[in-house]
């Protein structure tokens, strides 16, 4: 076991309220695409960049184009198996079961850290599991979103229905940032991981923090890690699966 490690296990063994701040980076590892890296989607062409097909303007001019590219690289219907939770998911969770760790705080909207079994989850940009009518706003579920042709659209009143996610030009739900300030003030460590810290308002939410340990985990560098207390540039899963609880 790396010093880093052998760090990170006496801080976990010794913490009460284990909150859990992650981004992309831990998707990655069950082959969810990121957004910013040299691979991400941001570094690919399509006819719109990317920002702009998910913006909420976007949507309501052009939902045709918005469901291409949603359909493509959020829901990847394509994809030749569905993407399933990895170490640092699964062991997320083994850490909720132990009384460890009290919340998780995401910026994904896989549902990755459900499927891996943790049941207290902030979801601060949505999740493609929910799915609502814009006009009479029934419920759809993402199988129904990944079987529709074209736009998806309400089996009752035909209207459109929207992904509960959330877009650029909309702001984060206001419950879901209450819950996720709570739990971060009250933690006494907070774990950044798979996060570059770069995307407002979320990477904001680090600031709550008042407890003794801050640990940051992402193969690249961020703007936090100067103020943790242990920085570990390495694989979220690796590093994760390492604990034992």
């Amino acid at each position: 076991m790396s010093e880093e490690i052998s760090k990170l296990q006496e801080i976990v063994n010794g913490a009460h309220s284990i909150v859990f701040f992650g981004g992309a980076g831990v998707s990655t590892e069950s082959g969810i695409p990121d957004f910013r890296s040299v691979d991400g989607l941001y570094n690919q062409k399509y006819d719109y960049p990317p920002e702009e097909i998910l913006s909420h303007t976007f949507f309501v001019r052009k939902p045709e184009e918005f469901y291409k590219f949603y359909r493509d690289k959020i829901l990847m219907v394509d994809a030749k198996e569905e993407p399933k939770p990895n170490a640092a998911h699964l062991k997320l969770a083994e850490l909720e079961k132990a009384g460890k760790l009290s919340a998780v705080v995401t910026q994904n909207i896989d549902g990755l850290h459900q499927a891996a079994g943790s049941k207290t989850v902030y979801e601060l940009h949505g999740s493609i599991h929910r799915n609502y009518c814009t006009s009479c706003h029934k419920f759809f579920d993402v199988d129904y979103m990944r079987k529709a042709d074209g736009v998806p659209r309400c089996d009752e009143c035909g209207s459109i229905v929207k992904p509960d996610v959330v877009l650029y030009e909309e702001g984060l739900d206001d419950e879901t940032i209450d819950g996720a300030v709570r739990a971060i003030r009250n933690a006494d460590v907070l774990i950044i991981g798979g996060t570059s810290l770069v995307v407002y308002p979320a990477a904001g939410f680090v600031n709550y923090f008042r407890g003794s340990h801050l640990v940051l985990i992402n193969k690249g560098e961020t703007a936090q890690d100067k103020n943790a207390d242990l920085c570990i540039h390495d694989s979220i899963g690796k590093v994760l699966g390492s604990i034992t609880v």
